[in-house]
C-alpha cells in the first residue's frame, strides 16, 4: 500500500528489487496513489473511482486515470494575519556549527543553515540522515540546542524563551498529526484550531475568526465543506487544510513534514499550488520536507543532508527558477 512512500531514493531502489523477486513466486497487488511508484513489472490494472471499478490491459490505458492536467483555481489573495508576529531581524534562523550525537552515535556534525525571512527550502535527506532532529533543533524541542550557536527568531537558545514562545511563531503539518484523530470537529473549526494551537477546536469561535476562515476556505474552494466533520473529507481536502490551519496566523516560519505523502496526482498537484501562493503572497518562509521532487514546486534552495558515520553533514544547493 503506498510502499514509497517517506522512502528516501536509494531505499526506494532497493526495495524495487526486493518486490521483483518476491514477485517470481509470489502475487503482488500494489495500491499506488501515484503514477510514478507504479512497478514496472506489474502486468494487470485497474483504477477504482469512487464505486465503479475499472480493469485496464495496459499502462498507457491508465493516462487518463493519472491525468494531472488540472488548473488550481486559488483566485482570491491569501487572507491577512488577524495580528501579525513583529519580526525586525534579517535572518530567522541560524545554525553555526551545531553538532548532535546520542549515547556517542553523532547524528548532526557541524550544520551551518541560515533562514532568512520568505525563503523556500526543501529539506532532503536519507532515511536516518537526521532530519527529524534537525527539524526539532529548528522549533526549539531539543535540548541538545543548549549551549550551541542556535539562534532562533533573534534569540539564542537557553536565552530565556520559552517553547510556546517559539511554537507561537511556527506554523507546522505532517500527516501523523491526523492519523488517528478522530474528534468531531467540522472543517470550519478544524480550520480556526489554528488559533488556538490545538487540533481541533475546543473554544467558542469569535466572529473575527469566523469570517477569517471562511476567507481561508473560500480560497481553496472549501466554503461549501465548512460544515463537513474533518474525518468525513477526502485526504486531499484535509492537507489543504491542515496547511491553511497552520499558515493561519501567517507564522514566521511554516514546515510541511512529507505533507503529500499518501496523496493521489491530482491532490498533489493542489497541493503544490497552495503551497507555492503562500510562498508568492506572504512573508512566511517555508521548510519543505520530503523525499520526492514534487513536480511545479518553486523552491528556492534545498538543504541536504548527507549521511556520514561521524554525523551528517550540510550542503545548500540552489534552484534556477524557470
Amino acid at each position: 500500500d503506498n510502499p514509497f512512500d517517506n522512502l528516501d531514493v536509494e531505499s526506494q531502489a532497493q526495495l524495487v528489487k526486493s518486490l521483483k523477486t518476491i514477485s517470481e513466486h509470489t502475487h503482488l497487488v500494489q495500491i499506488v496513489s501515484r503514477k510514478k511508484d507504479l512497478l514496472s513489472f506489474i502486468t494487470h490494472f485497474v483504477s477504482l473511482d469512487q464505486e465503479t471499478l475499472k480493469t485496464y490491459e495496459s499502462l498507457s490505458e491508465l493516462d487518463d486515470f493519472f491525468s494531472t492536467q488540472i488548473n488550481p483555481d486559488f483566485q482570491e489573495n491569501i487572507p491577512k494575519a488577524l495580528h501579525p508576529t513583529p519580526f525586525d531581524n534579517k535572518v530567522l534562523i541560524d545554525l553555526k556549527n551545531i553538532s548532535v550525537s546520542y549515547d556517542g552515535k553523532p547524528i548532526l556534525k557541524n550544520i551551518n543553515w541560515e533562514i532568512l525571512p520568505g525563503s523556500f527550502w526543501q529539506l532532503v535527506g536519507k532515511n536516518g540522515s537526521g532530519k527529524t532532529t534537525l527539524l526539532s533543533m529548528i522549533t526549539g524541542e531539543n535540548s541538545k540546542g543548549y549551549g550551541q550557536d542556535l539562534y532562533i527568531f533573534g534569540k539564542k537558545k537557553g536565552s530565556g524563551e520559552s517553547i510556546w514562545d517559539i511554537k507561537k511563531k511556527i506554523g507546522y503539518f505532517t500527516p501523523s498529526m491526523v492519523d488517528k484523530f478522530s474528534g468531531h470537529h467540522t472543517a470550519i473549526n478544524m480550520l480556526i484550531s489554528g488559533l488556538t494551537d490545538s487540533v481541533g477546536l475546543y473554544l467558542r469561535p469569535t466572529e473575527v475568526q469566523l469570517q477569517l476562515a471562511k476567507e481561508w476556505l473560500k480560497l481553496i474552494n472549501m466554503w461549501e465543506l465548512k460544515d463537513v466533520y474533518f474525518h468525513d473529507l477526502s485526504m486531499g481536502q484535509q492537507r489543504l487544510l491542515m496547511t491553511v490551519r497552520a499558515m493561519i496566523k501567517h507564522p514566521l516560519l511554516l514546515i510541511l513534514d512529507e505533507p503529500t505523502a499518501g496523496l493521489d496526482d491530482k491532490s498533489a498537484t493542489l497541493f503544490v499550488a497552495l503551497t507555492n501562493k503562500i510562498a508568492q503572497e506572504s512573508k512566511t518562509a517555508i521548510i519543505f520536507v520530503s523525499h520526492r521532487e514534487e513536480p511545479g514546486l518553486r523552491l528556492q534552495y534545498v538543504f541536504q543532508l548527507e549521511y556520514t558515520e561521524q554525523g551528517s553533514t550540510g550542503k545548500i544547493m540552489g534552484i534556477p527558477l524557470g
